[in-house]
């Protein structure tokens, strides 16, 4: 049946509106009237709201624009790690500091190497960047490297903006010198709030603290230095030590010592596990 002559005038007036509405857009850009947009697509991703960017939640943060470092981002955590007791009951991880320097980080590699023993080096950005010959030779050696922002400055008391430049500087500086970015991420200081936690996993780091201080950066004496670890040792402990910020020539010595202590006491040293 065809339509009757009221409907068609509706439509005709109705059509009419729409194509003047566009007219008057056009005139008041100076441009084209915009296509009308097509309605949404139903499914179940059509029912989700858009986070903003600011919005705080433990989740993995994905912002407006794609991750810069991963695709799969860890979660964002509340504390960091203090002891890795998934890696087995005989074992233990060793982390070096503020890194890496050529006075005394190679040292710390000669006696790692000696011993086939793997550990973690958390590197500041502005130390790396001229040292990028011992960043490789961590890698070779099968070392995990980490990060430990640039200028070691604390994180708590610092803007948002600057501590993603700090950590950002120093992954890009880790991944241009040995093509992956790292994936552990230490605050200077120990000093995590929300937003570092947030930041870190953002560029895809698991923040790792420690359970054991050497205290070496006090310059003890080797042998204060070597009684802290071997007192400490205890299946999934964080030793902390260092290898730059300072005069580490104890740090050095005592390593030579502790290490194959720790290995004749049956420990086993070993590195958190690629998350990927």
């Amino acid at each position: 049946m065809l339509p009757g002559r009221r409907t068609l005038l509706r439509v005709t007036a109705c059509l009419g509106a729409a194509a003047a509405v566009r007219m008057l857009i056009a005139e008041d850009t100076g441009g084209p009237a915009p296509a009308p947009r097509p309605a949404p697509a139903a499914g179940p991703q059509a029912a989700v709201p858009r986070l903003g960017s600011s919005g705080h939640r433990l989740e993995p943060m994905t912002g407006d624009t794609p991750p810069r470092y991963h695709t799969a981002l860890p979660p964002v955590r509340t504390r960091p790690f203090l002891s890795m007791p998934e890696l087995g009951e005989h074992s233990m991880v060793l982390t070096f500091d503020d890194g890496p320097d050529p006075r005394y980080t190679p040292g710390i590699l000669k006696t790692l190497r000696e011993h086939d023993v793997r550990a973690v080096f958390f590197l500041c950005g502005e130390m790396a960047t001229d040292n990028r010959d011992l960043l490789r030779e961590m890698r070779d050696d099968g070392h995990v490297v980490g990060n430990h922002t640039w200028t070691h400055p604390q994180l708590n008391k610092t803007a948002p903006a600057l501590i993603r430049s700090e950590i950002g500087r120093t992954s890009e500086v880790i991944e241009q010198t040995l093509g992956e970015p790292p994936q552990w991420f230490r605050a200077p200081y120990g000093a995590w709030n929300r937003n570092v936690f947030e930041i870190q996993a953002e560029m895809g780091m698991e923040p790792l603290a420690w359970t054991v201080d050497s205290l070496d950066w006090t310059t003890p004496g080797t042998a204060t230095i070597i009684r802290r670890v071997l007192d400490g040792a205890a299946p999934g402990v964080v030793v902390l030590s260092h290898d730059a910020g300072g005069d580490r020539s104890q740090s050095v010595a005592a390593l030579r010592t502790y290490l194959p202590e720790l290995l004749a006491r049956g420990y086993e040293l070993k590195v958190p596990p690629r998350r990927r």
